[in-house]
C-alpha cells in the first residue's frame, strides 16, 4: 500500500527535505534549546525517521553548529537594520531596549547553551566565537561612530564594546533563573502582587535593565541616566 501524499517516509526533492530538515532543527532549539537539537528530536519534529536526518545530517555537531549560527545571525541582522541611520546615542539605547527587555529568553537560552555545548563540539566553538566577534563589531560601529560625533567619550572602543557585551550577556543569562529579579515567571498582569512582590518578574528586568543601562552609561562618557 502506498503512503498517503505528505507523511512519514514520503519522498521530496533533497533541497527540500533539506530545507526541512533545518527549519525543524531550529524549531526544536528555539522551544527546547540547543541542547534538545538531537538525531531523534529533530526527526520527530520534521515527521521523519531519524535514519532519514542521519543520511542528510551526518555530523549532528555540524547541524547544532549551522542552528545555532541561523537563530543568533538573525538576531544581528535585525539589530543592524532596526538601528540604521540612527545617531550613536539612539542607537545604544535601542540595542539596549531591545536585548533587555526581557523578551527574548529563547535566544538567550539557545546561546548559554552553546558557551557550554562548545566545550565538546568545536564546531559549534568556531560558530560561537564567529557570532560574538559579529555582536562586538556591531557595538564597536556604534561606539566608534559616536566618538567621531563627539557623542561618545571613549578611550579604548574595541574593549569597551567587549565589555558592553558582557554586561548585556551576563544580565540575560542571569534573567534566565530570574537571579536577583532579572528575570520573571507567569504571573500578576502588572508584575506585582497585592504585598508588592515581583509575581512575574518584570519589575525585576526593569530593575535590572536600570542599572546595566546606567553603568553602559558611564562606559561611554555619558551621564548615568542618559538610556533611562
Amino acid at each position: 500500500m502506498s503512503r498517503p501524499q505528505g507523511t512519514r517516509g514520503s519522498r521530496k526533492p533533497p533541497a527540500e527535505r533539506s530545507a526541512e530538515i533545518t527549519e525543524a532543527a531550529r524549531a526544536v532549539a528555539i522551544d527546547e534549546g540547543l541542547a534538545a537539537v538531537t538525531l531523534r528530536a529533530v526527526a520527530a519534529r520534521a515527521a521523519v525517521t531519524p535514519a532519514l536526518i542521519a543520511h542528510y545530517e551526518p555530523s549532528m555537531d555540524a547541524l547544532v553548529a549551522r542552528t545555532f549560527a541561523a537563530i543568533v545571525s538573525a538576531e544581528v541582522g535585525e539589530i543592524v537594520e532596526l538601528t540604521a541611520g540612527m545617531p550613536p546615542r539612539e542607537q545604544l539605547r535601542l540595542v539596549l531596549d531591545t536585548l533587555l527587555d526581557g523578551s527574548r529568553s529563547d535566544v538567550t537560552v539557545v546561546w548559554v547553551e552553546a558557551w557550554t555545548l562548545g566545550r565538546r563540539n568545536e564546531l559549534l566553538a568556531v560558530s560561537v566565537r564567529e557570532q560574538m566577534d559579529a555582536w562586538q563589531s556591531v557595538l564597536l560601529e556604534i561606539l566608534e561612530s559616536g566618538v567621531a560625533t563627539r557623542e561618545f567619550t571613549i578611550d579604548d572602543p574595541p574593549a569597551t564594546a567587549w565589555l558592553l557585551l558582557g554586561l548585556i550577556d551576563g544580565f540575560t543569562a542571569q534573567s534566565l533563573v530570574r537571579w536577583g529579579g532579572a528575570g520573571g515567571a507567569s504571573g500578576g498582569a502588572n508584575g506585582t502582587g497585592a504585598d508588592g512582590t515581583d509575581t512575574d518578574g518584570t519589575a525585576g528586568i526593569a530593575r535590572g535593565r536600570h542599572v546595566v543601562a546606567r553603568a553602559i552609561a558611564t562606559f561611554v562618557g555619558l551621564p548615568a541616566a542618559a538610556f533611562g
